[in-house]
């Protein structure tokens, strides 16, 4: 029973507890309703303790839901949880109820020190919390207390049930005890739930309950009966039932405990959704969202926003179908017997006649709407790590705004602005942060570009604070942590590529330790894969070196000193390889060659004298020959020397040709010719390309590909079509027109006016080439090299 006091405000006997389900907007709009009728002494809600001192930035103009209560281990800031509020959270609606009309507001859950002790470390995803989340009474093991009152009202669906109950009931038009009715019900269907179910709740809930009790008791101690509680549903029998305190007591005795911290950070709707992993999650938020923030004629304005949002996708959308779409949902509902037409009427309702019965432009809406992408923020007074107080000024001094969409950035690495956005994305990769992932860039290849893909996950400030050990900037922090992984990394390849990040995240103070744990590993493995592992990355560096204006001469010489090691142990290192064996190395060597190439370009600038580094080019190209001339070695390792040979003029095409006729003669196993073709012309090399330009080699393959036995092709076709696959559709249609053609008639080549046969023409035309070099020599702006001095 209730009446009204003096003051009009509804005198409730005992504390006033509000039953609620987290993240809904019909108990929100309802406990606000009873805050307004009740107009309680105090407001004490479900949740950690320490989150009482950052209660009040709440009311702060800065503090935009959604948000969340950050706890986190001090000694292990991995071990952590969070307590996410939207807008439309009853919780939210009661904090800023209270702080608005200068009401005493508390949280009186199970302290973060305690349930962050009682979690296990690092068990799921980070910041998430191990099995329910706080306050969640939907996901208890034993029993869904939602589903189970669904069911009793005859309905198949949840959500359904749940809607048509509480999210679509209309608030009290006056402060009367009506506004107390769905508490009072709620409580009843909850606590006859739990004298059927028994506890039913997750383990933990006896403890968090028994200390919420013992909370209401001190707060009835100092402010009376009038005290409101807002909290799970579930817990109302609980904090309703009659227990001693020293019952109480005894279950929060030899808790563990850790020191903990917390803050608050933003939070998504996408994080609020239930397929996130949240354990109290919500399907729609972003549809939640909008039925809370809707002043009136919730359905004609949803459908106002999916019209807009077509339309920015350039689809047809008229005032027409706004319309249409809101007679038909409303239809639905009152042929389905519902109150109100609710998320299901209305995403029927678009898919019929704003998407012609498509899902595709459903799952748009879905996305961006029903979910949303909304990314919430919060006050430069709340508390936070050092480390994420650089990070935020860093974004800012940046332009880098961190945001819920994923997005693309394009950097051009010439510009002061862009250069300084690479290094920060990059040291936080180093320190584990993913903030920015390196994406394929668009429109250019050049070492002066760079293409990322940003976007911020709520849990990324588990991450910030896992990293504020290391150092409390973010350029501190990656310097420390590429330090230790230097002298902890083992492997050649792990030193190797965190030289080449300390180079893109410009940490020129991590370097020396780098270089001295490279240069020890380098003197130690003798490994000849882990030396070609290595080198590629060390040749990159040296490249991003020139772009970043960074002194790399240490790392030139180490590099020198492993394609030198390269160049004596590969010989060896090629025989008596099984397949998975030699293809692995002939990728190891398509690493070399490039990284060669690179160190000899870096170190021989066009017109100077040769340096150490051509005459490395001069031995690498000894050793290819040594390769593709032993029968020793795999047959994809011999065809791959004798193309990278081919491409670099020190082979001509009649050597080529003389080597493919070796290896694809009668004698040879067909499974090793075939393996043989795939090195010379398999994968990205162009040598599908190389196939239509030169008709020998392609009458050599052919010639060798219809006599191989019937009873063996069987076993070269898988090599054969993993080689010919690859190639773009326009290589392969020519191809086949060659193949078809047949060998051409003498004298019937193309010399440049007869193009009655697809083709090249043999041999080089030197006139031709010349004319093309100068134009070359303008494009890489370099000065072309005198003729006599070539001589």
């Amino acid at each position: 029973m209730s009446d009204r006091n003096a003051t009009g405000a509804v005198a409730v006997a005992g504390p006033l507890l509000l039953g609620v389900r987290h993240h809904g907007p019909g108990s929100a709009r309802a406990v606000r309703a009873a805050l307004d009728a009740a107009r309680p002494a105090a407001v004490l809600i479900e949740g950690p303790p320490e989150g009482d001192a950052l209660l009040p930035l709440a009311a702060d103009p800065q503090m935009r839901p959604p948000v969340a209560l950050l706890a986190h281990a001090v000694d292990d800031p991995g071990r952590a949880a969070f307590w996410p509020l939207a807008e439309f959270s009853p919780e939210w609606v009661a904090i800023r109820w209270a702080l608005a009309h200068d009401v005493p507001v508390r949280f009186i859950d199970l302290p973060a020190t305690h349930s962050l002790a009682l979690k296990e470390p690092h068990g799921d995803q980070p910041g998430e919390e191990t099995g329910p989340a706080p306050g969640d009474e939907e996901a208890t093991p034993h029993v869904d207390p939602i589903r189970v009152l669904a069911e009793t009202a005859g309905y198949d669906d949840p959500e359904r049930w749940w809607e048509d109950v509480v999210e679509h009931r209309s608030p009290a038009a006056d402060a009367t005890a009506d506004a107390l009715a769905p508490f009072t019900a709620l409580a009843e269907a909850m606590t006859a739930l739990r004298e059927a179910y028994g506890d039913g709740g997750h383990p933990r809930d006896a403890v968090r309950e028994a200390y919420m009790r013992i909370q209401l008791r001190t707060a009835r101690k100092e402010f009376g009966d009038g005290v409101a509680v807002v909290c799970g549903a579930w817990h109302v029998p609980a904090l309703a039932a009659r227990t001693t305190l020293a019952a109480d007591r005894a279950l929060l005795k030899g808790l563990p405990k850790v020191k903990a911290e917390m803050t608050w950070v933003p939070w998504t709707h996408r994080r609020l959704a239930r397929h996130s992993g949240y354990g109290a999650g919500i399907d729609s938020p972003g549809w939640y969202g909008h039925l809370f923030g809707a002043a009136d004629r919730p359905i004609e304005r949803w459908m106002t926003k999916v019209a807009g949002l077509l339309r920015e996708e350039d689809r047809f959308v008229s005032t027409a179908h706004v319309i249409e779409a809101v007679r038909l949902a409303e239809s639905l509902a009152a042929m389905r017997g519902r109150p109100l037409a609710g998320l299901s009427e209305t995403t029927d309702a678009v898919r019929a006649v704003m998407c012609e019965g498509s899902d595709v432009p459903l799952a748009l809406i879905q996305d961006r709407l029903v979910v949303g992408e909304t990314l919430g923020e919060v006050p430069d007074s709340a508390p936070a790590v050092p480390l994420q107080r650089d990070l935020t000024r860093s974004q800012r001094t940046l332009r880098l705004k961190p945001e819920a969409l994923e997005k693309e950035l394009d950097l051009d690495l010439r510009k002061d602005t862009d250069a300084a956005r690479s290094r920060l994305l990059h040291r936080l990769r180093l320190l584990s942060i993913g903030w920015g992932e390196p994406a394929e860039g668009r429109g250019s290849t050049g070492t002066f570009r760079e293409s990322w893909r940003l976007r911020w996950e709520p849990e990324l400030h588990v991450r910030v604070a896992e990293a504020g050990v290391w150092g409390t900037t973010v350029a501190t922090a990656a310097t420390a942590k590429a330090e230790s992984q230097a002298l902890a990394a083992t492997a050649l390849s792990e030193v190797t590529a965190l030289a080449e990040h300390c180079l893109l995240a410009g940490l020129p103070e991590a370097l020396p330790v780098v270089m001295k744990a490279l240069a020890d590993r380098a003197a130690l493995d003798a490994d000849v894969g882990h030396l070609a592992d290595a080198l590629p990355a060390l040749a990159r560096t040296l490249r991003y070196g020139d772009v970043r204006s960074t002194d790399t001469a240490a790392l030139a010489e180490v590099a020198a000193g492993l394609a030198e090691r390269i160049c004596v142990g590969l010989p060896p290192a090629c025989t008596g390889l099984d397949a998975d064996g030699a293809e692995a190395l002939r990728r190891q060597i398509d690493g070399v060659h490039s990284a060669i190439g690179l160190l000899v370009a870096g170190a021989t600038p066009a017109g100077a004298e040769a340096t150490p580094a051509e005459g490395l080019r001069d031995r690498w190209g000894a050793v290819l020959r040594k390769l593709a001339g032993r029968d020793t070695v795999a047959g994809i390792i011999r065809g791959r020397a004798t193309r990278l040979l081919l491409d670099e003029g020190r082979l001509t095409e009649d050597e080529a040709a003389l080597l493919m006729g070796l290896a694809l003669s009668p004698g040879t196993p067909p499974t090793d010719a075939a393996a043989w073709i795939e090195g010379f012309v398999g994968g990205a090399s162009g040598g599908g390309m190389l196939l239509v330009h030169d008709e020998r080699l392609l009458s050599l393959v052919d010639a060798w590909l219809t006599g191989v036995p019937a009873d063996t092709f069987t076993d070269v076709l898988p090599l054969l079509r993993r080689t010919f696959s690859a190639y773009e559709p326009g290589v392969r249609r020519t191809l086949g027109e060659l193949v078809r053609r047949g060998p051409v008639p003498e004298g019937a080549r193309n010399d440049g006016t007869d193009h009655a046969y697809p083709g090249f023409g043999p041999g080089l035309d030197q006139d031709r080439a010349d004319a093309v070099e100068p134009v070359l020599h303008l494009l890489l702006g370099r000065t072309p090299v005198p003729a006599e001095a070539t001589a």
